[in-house]
C-alpha cells in the first residue's frame, strides 16, 4: 500500500510539473529544424546519424540545468544573467538573441507558407490568418490553457515517425551509422561541416534554455518538483530526438538513394517524398510541417520577448494581463507582425538563406549562453547543494568546446575557400 501510495504521489507531482521541458525539446524541431534534418538525410544519407546519441546526451543535459536553475532560484535564465553580470553584457546578449531569434521567427512562417501551399493554399491568406491564431492563443490565453495547447502541438510530430516507418528505410544500416563514429576526413569539406554546426545548432538552439527557464518560473515549480521537472525534460529530449532521428533516415531512404541532394526547403522534402515514397507519407510530412511552424511561431517569439524582458528588468509572463505587462505582449506583438510582413515581401530565395543561417548562427552563439549558464549553476551562493555534478560540468565544458571548434573549422575552411 505505501508503495501504490508513493507510485501515486510520483506521477501526481509528475503531471503537475510536466509541460515545460516537453515542450521546448519538442518546439526545437521547428521548421528550421525539419530542413535541416530533411537536408542532411537527403544531402549525407546516414553520414550524420552519429550526431543524434552525443547530441541528445548535451540536449538533455543542457535542458536539465535549466529547469534546475528556474526550480531553485525561481528566476529566468536572463534575469539571473542580469543579477551577476551586470546591464551592459546583458544588453549586447538581449541584441544577439533579438536578432538570431527573429531570423528563427521568419523560418517559421516560411514553413507556415510552403506547408500549407503544398495543399494549394495561397500564402497571402495562411500567413496573415496563422498570425492573429499564434497571437491570439498567447495574448488571451491563461498559462494552463495555452500549456495545453502546446502540450497537444507537441504529440504531433509523431507523424513524422510515421513518414520514416512508410519510407521504408534500411533500418540496420542506419542503425549501424547512428553509433559508428564519423570519418575524421568528412570534417575537411565544408558542406559537412556547415550542416554538423546546423544540426546541433537546430537541436540545442540558444533560444530554448531561456524559454524552459523562464517556463519553469512561470509554471511555479520549485525544489520539490525539480526531481518530477527533471523528467520532462529527459523524456522531451528523447522524443525530439527519435523524431529528428526518423526525418533524417526517411529522407536518406528516398531523396539521397534516388539522387535528389539539394532540397531549399522542408515543404521540397515533402514534394520530392510523393513520388518516392507514396501520398500518405507526403502527407504526413506536410501536416508535420505545418504543425511544427504554427507551434513555433507561437513559441519562438513568446521566447525572445521572455528574454528581453527578464533581461532589461520588464514584467513578463503568460499568467498576466496585457496592461500588467505591456513591453512584453507589445515585443510578442511586433515580433509576430513582422515576421509574417517579411514573409510575404522578401523574396523567396533569399528567405531560404535566412532559414539556413539561422540555424547556424544558433550552433554559432550556443558556446556564449552555455559559459554563463556553466558559470551560474557552479556558484555555490545561487545554487546550494544544487550545483552541477562533475559529470554535467564536463559534459556542459565539452559541447561548449566541440561546438567552439566547429564553427572555428567551418569559418576556416570559408577562409581557405576564399583565399
Amino acid at each position: 500500500m505505501k508503495f501504490l501510495r508513493r507510485s501515486k504521489t510520483r506521477i501526481l507531482l509528475f503531471l503537475a510539473v510536466v509541460g515545460p521541458g516537453f515542450i521546448t525539446a519538442n518546439v526545437d524541431n521547428d521548421a528550421g529544424g525539419i530542413f535541416t534534418y530533411s537536408d542532411a538525410g537527403a544531402r549525407f544519407g546516414h553520414l550524420l546519424l552519429w550526431t543524434m546519441i552525443p547530441i541528445t546526451l548535451a540536449l538533455i543535459v543542457v535542458q536539465e540545468m535549466c529547469a534546475r536553475m528556474g526550480a531553485v532560484t525561481g528566476k529566468g535564465l536572463s534575469d539571473l544573467i542580469r543579477e551577476e553580470f551586470g546591464f551592459r553584457i546583458t544588453f549586447l546578449m538581449m541584441i544577439g538573441i533579438l536578432v538570431i531569434n527573429f531570423g528563427n521567427i521568419l523560418t517559421e512562417f516560411i514553413g507556415i507558407a510552403s506547408s500549407l501551399g503544398l495543399f494549394g493554399f495561397s500564402k497571402f491568406i495562411t500567413v496573415p490568418v496563422c498570425a492573429v491564431i499564434v497571437w491570439l492563443i498567447v495574448v488571451k490565453g491563461q498559462y494552463k490553457s495555452v500549456e495545453k495547447v502546446f502540450l497537444a502541438a507537441s504529440f504531433f510530430y509523431v507523424t513524422y515517425i510515421l513518414a520514416g516507418v512508410l519510407a521504408k528505410p534500411a533500418w540496420l544500416e542506419a542503425s549501424i551509422a547512428t553509433i559508428k563514429p564519423p570519418a575524421l576526413h568528412d570534417f575537411r569539406s565544408q558542406a559537412y561541416l556547415f550542416a554538423v554546426i546546423g544540426v546541433v545548432g537546430t537541436t540545442i538552439a540558444p533560444w530554448m534554455q531561456f524559454y524552459l527557464q523562464s517556463s519553469i518560473v512561470e509554471k511555479g515549480v520549485t525544489k520539490r518538483g525539480y526531481n518530477a521537472s527533471r523528467l520532462d525534460v529527459i523524456v522531451g529530449c528523447i522524443f525530439t530526438d527519435v523524431v529528428a532521428w526518423f526525418i533524417i533516415v526517411a529522407c536518406a531512404a528516398t531523396l539521397y538513394v534516388h539522387g535528389f541532394r539539394n532540397i531549399n526547403t522542408a515543404a521540397d522534402a515533402a514534394q520530392a517524398l510523393r513520388p518516392l515514397a507514396g501520398d500518405y507519407t507526403y502527407i504526413l510530412f506536410a501536416v508535420g510541417l505545418f504543425n511544427a511552424s504554427l507551434f513555433a511561431a507561437s513559441i519562438l517569439p513568446l521566447s525572445t520577448a521572455y528574454t528581453v524582458c527578464e533581461g532589461l528588468g520588464f514584467e513578463s509572463g503568460v499568467g498576466m494581463k496585457f496592461s500588467e505587462a505591456p513591453a512584453f505582449y507589445w515585443l510578442y506583438t511586433l515580433l509576430i507582425v513582422a515576421g509574417a510582413a517579411l514573409e510575404l515581401l522578401i523574396p523567396e530565395a533569399r528567405l531560404i538563406r535566412i532559414a539556413l543561417l539561422s540555424q547556424v548562427l544558433n550552433g554559432v552563439v550556443l558556446p556564449f549562453v552555455l559559459v554563463f549558464m556553466i558559470v551560474l549553476i557552479n556558484k555555490k551562493e545561487l545554487m546550494g547543494e544544487y550545483v552541477n555534478t562533475r559529470l554535467f560540468n564536463f559534459v556542459a565544458w565539452l559541447t561548449t568546446a566541440i561546438m567552439i571548434v566547429l564553427s572555428l573549422g567551418y569559418f576556416w575552411t570559408l577562409w581557405a575557400g576564399g583565399s
